[in-house]
């Protein structure tokens, strides 16, 4: 019996929480898998009801389940997954982009994975006033974690197949303590791994290519405020952020999210895309999968990842990509395909 924690979020979180839980309630009952979910407050709402966006209780359900699914948070967002990521060392941040039948984006053949360190750099949150007109913000950088994203990303290059690479984005041609450490480090450890082909590529360039030739990229690896926004662009790359799974990866726990945020201005509406969430599902089973040998939660992986595809190749989708079902119509859709 898996334990999941599910944060609901705020805005159009609600909504794809339910349509999510749906689909997982489906590739449930089909495949045996036995999972027990466990609702945690958390976010503006929780902040609104009790001063804390992440409340004691909350954080105790959190660390007594096997993994955490969550929906996008309002304003206390970083006060919830910024401070969890630290808290729980969720360390890698793994963000993939690939083409889906029926979206339009760029171009076609795209299928890339962004793994952004997820612990450190300016995100750390250390600013501070130098008089009165003038601010300063630390770009925090230690070997330990430069070398184990760098690991991360080489065991996800040699897991895929086709074009087997890793380009490592920074600036260490500008921010040569930082950045450079991280190159050095990723140096190091693509020395380690042979049979993955390894470049360096700056940041700006990276922007520019993954407009480009994003075809050509298999995984990115990257600092944290890099990772935040090439992300993003590389969603919108393939035609949505609502396309956007995301994953929070340490040694022990993970959390999986949407890449977007709450988006208020739709809330209620009943037009928010739920694929993100749902493929953000997709990859904690595949996490499971790996974690607890299961070959349940790797059939089920598969089977969400297919369902959506079925799915949006027969037109099935919301506004966000050009289509005109509701979130609900999306879910019931793929619930259909899973059975």
């Amino acid at each position: 019996m898996y334990r999941v924690a599910s944060i609901e979020g705020d805005g159009i979180g609600p909504e794809i929480s339910r349509a999510t839980r749906l689909v997982l309630n489906a590739v449930n009952t089909r495949l045996g898998i036995r999972m027990e979910f466990m609702d945690v407050e958390a976010g503006d709402s929780a902040l609104a009801r009790y001063g804390r966006a992440l409340p004691e209780k909350s954080l105790e359900m959190i660390r007594n389940s096997h993994v955490c699914i969550k929906a996008p948070i309002g304003e206390s967002a970083a006060d919830v997954i910024v401070y969890l990521r630290r808290l729980l060392d969720l360390y890698a941040n793994i963000r993939p982009a690939k083409t889906y039948p029926g979206v339009r984006g760029l171009k076609d053949g795209i299928d890339l994975i962004i793994v952004r360190e997820n612990t450190e750099d300016v995100y750390s949150g250390l600013e501070y006033d130098i008089g009165s007109d003038a601010k300063i913000a630390i770009k925090v950088t230690t070997r330990k974690a430069c070398m184990r994203i760098a690991e991360h990303a080489f065991r996800i290059a040699e897991a895929r197949k086709g074009k087997r690479s890793v380009v490592a984005v920074h600036k260490a041609n500008l921010l040569r303590k930082t950045d450079g450490l991280f190159a050095s480090c990723c140096n190091e450890v693509a020395s380690r791994h042979p049979s993955i082909r390894f470049a360096h590529m700056y940041v700006d360039a990276c922007a520019m290519n993954l407009i480009r030739n994003p075809e050509e990229f298999d995984v990115i690896v990257t600092m944290n405020m890099y990772g935040d926004i090439l992300s993003d662009e590389a969603a919108q790359v393939i035609g949505s952020l609502g396309l956007a799974p995301s994953a929070n990866v340490g040694d022990e726990y993970a959390i999986f999210e949407p890449a977007h945020g709450s988006a208020p201005d739709i809330a209620g509406k009943g037009i928010a895309n739920p694929l993100s969430l749902i493929l953000s599902a997709g990859m904690m089973y595949e996490w499971l999968a790996r974690r607890y040998s299961d070959v349940k939660c790797a059939e089920a992986s598969k089977l969400i990842e297919a369902s959506v595809c079925n799915v949006l190749s027969k037109g099935i989708a919301t506004p966000d990509l050009g289509g005109k079902s509701s979130t609900d119509d999306v879910a019931y859709a793929i619930v259909e395909e899973i059975r």
